[in-house]
């Protein structure tokens, strides 16, 4: 054999062995470290435990958490829009419950300026009018009207009976569609109790019905008749107006004056 021939085969031979040693040796390849940015948070005004229906805000029921930013609820209090936030919001009233970790949002709470809670929630044109109930329940649906409940006010009069016979008694309905503010002192329900007893109901009612439930709640006994959600957003006239008069109740008779 030439020696031409020994060095082309011993080449091969060679580049033959590396190929297979390359083989056998697995490759180190450093792993690809992916790198993640934390998204953009934002702080917001949040509520550090629950703050019941009619409370003050107090400074330890407010702290500061971070929020991803793009998914930050409009209205609700942000750090860098407000970084006072805290010192407006303090003092202030809760017009609905506040739950913990529920964002502040500032139509929830109310200024009173030293006036009471009621007057201060109460709308424009409205006046809080408190009744008698049965403090058994019997004439409040059997106790299980709460605040923010909607109800009929139901009249009955007794019209006593002439040569001994039987009285008689007169229901109508002197108010639809009332919205209740508190039973007794309570303005919401507590602790998740399903029942609130109070010696009284009071009513949210506009200042043109007030004669007629004083006059009805002297001439008689008043019952609240408690109102399904379904229609408690239902918009009627009231019981004491129609077009070009009003009803009056005297002595127990409901009439209705009609101008001319």
């Amino acid at each position: 054999m030439s020696p031409a021939r020994i060095i082309i085969l011993a080449v091969a031979l060679a580049a033959g062995l590396g190929a297979a040693l390359l083989v056998q040796r697995p490759s180190e390849v450093p792993p690809a470290v992916a790198k993640v940015e934390a998204a953009p948070t934002v702080p917001v005004l949040v509520a550090a435990s629950d703050i019941p229906l009619g409370n003050t805000v107090s400074a330890g029921d407010l702290r500061w958490i971070d929020w991803p930013l793009a998914g930050v609820p409009s209205g609700i209090v942000r750090k860098d829009e407000a970084p006072d936030a805290e010192k407006e919001i303090i003092g202030q009233v809760a017009r609905y419950a506040i739950l913990a970790a529920e964002p502040i949002r500032r139509e929830k709470l109310i200024k009173t300026d030293g006036t009471g809670f009621l007057s201060a929630v109460l709308p424009s044109g409205m006046r809080a009018v408190a009744i008698s109930t049965d403090s058994r329940g019997a004439n409040t649906a059997g106790g299980f009207i709460l605040p923010n409940d909607r109800v009929d006010v139901i009249s009955t009069v007794r019209t006593e009976a002439s040569n001994g016979g039987a009285d008689s008694y007169a229901s109508d309905t002197l108010l639809r569609n009332i919205r209740v503010l508190a039973i007794g002192q309570n303005i919401q329900e507590r602790n998740g109790e399903k029942v609130v007893i109070g010696e009284t109901a009071t009513l949210e009612i506009a200042a043109a019905q007030i004669p007629v439930l004083v006059q009805g709640q002297k001439a008689g006994a008043l019952s609240l008749a408690l109102r399904s959600l379904k229609d408690s957003g239902e918009v009627s006239a009231p019981e004491n107006t129609v077009e070009n008069g009003m009803t009056l109740v005297r002595y127990g008779v409901t009439t209705k004056n009609v101008k001319p």
